[in-house]
């Protein structure tokens, strides 16, 4: 799933126009992202949570050149799945194969007939 089908079940679910849909998930997402810039913790019972990890600076190297260069400090968003989450995906991938599919082909491309 991907934004735009996001906005469209939104849309759908609450019987709300496109745009209005739009308009909530652009809000939700610049709420969480000024929420992560502030340095602050995002937290979605059954979900999951969203915390900055700030790495130190250090001495890299240049694959191509075999140079040393300094990487920067740098502050990385970290995605932490919650337990229900794992819960639900593990049951997901326990069930059977024709169970657990929903009809969407579009891993089969990659399949060769051999």
């Amino acid at each position: 799933m991907n934004k735009s089908d996001l906005i469209v079940e939104i849309a759908k679910a609450a019987d709300i126009s496109h745009k209005k849909a739009s308009d909530t998930v652009d809000l939700i997402f610049d709420e969480m992202f000024k929420t992560l810039v502030d340095g602050g913790r995002i937290e979605i019972r059954g979900f999951g949570s969203f915390v900055i990890k700030e790495y130190k600076s250090y001495v890299g190297r240049n694959p191509k050149t075999k140079a040393s260069i300094m990487v920067p400090t740098k502050r990385l968003p970290y995605f932490k799945v919650g337990k229900e989450l794992k819960a639900r995906v593990n049951e997901l991938a326990a069930l059977p194969e024709s169970s657990a599919d929903d009809g969407d082909d579009a891993d089969d491309d990659n399949d060769a007939d051999i």
